[in-house]
């Protein structure tokens, strides 16, 4: 019996940038995996490399804004069919710049509300819950 190829497993560092009551989002790339999506800022984890390393690089590479560390939130498993998602949900501490789209992404600050109304990739949902847990007036 022959065994089809495991996808891939690529772990992804995301950070929750928060201010005013406001959440940092961009829109990934019309061409991009769940291209016309929102999402929060972040990307893939290098080979070796420790994660919260990757968390202030890659927001800082897609964003200008510089974090000075994160706190673990959430870790979110998610299988796509040509790919597993291993998503690492920071709260982002001691940002600092103003954010642009520097990947050329539209990049806004939305409320929880706003942001549970936007489309977002299938593996961050679940994480809208935990957002809500966290941060909602409710």
């Amino acid at each position: 019996m022959t065994s089809s190829p495991q996808p891939a497993k690529v772990s992804i560092a995301v950070g929750l940038i928060r201010e005013a009551g406001r959440f940092l989002v961009a829109r990934r790339p019309a061409g991009a995996h769940a291209g016309g999506t929102w999402e929060l800022p972040g990307g893939k984890v290098r080979p070796g490399e420790p994660i919260e390393e990757a968390l202030r690089r890659e927001v800082e590479e897609e964003t200008g804004v510089k974090v000075k560390d994160g706190v673990l939130l959430h870790v979110e498993e998610h299988a796509y069919p040509d790919r597993t998602v291993v998503l690492h949900f920071f709260l982002c501490r001691g940002a600092e710049g103003r954010p642009e789209g520097r990947e050329g992404q539209e990049v806004r600050w939305v409320t929880l509300e706003e942001l549970a109304a936007l489309p977002v990739p299938e593996a961050n949902r679940r994480f809208l819950g935990v957002l809500s847990e966290q941060f909602g007036e409710g």
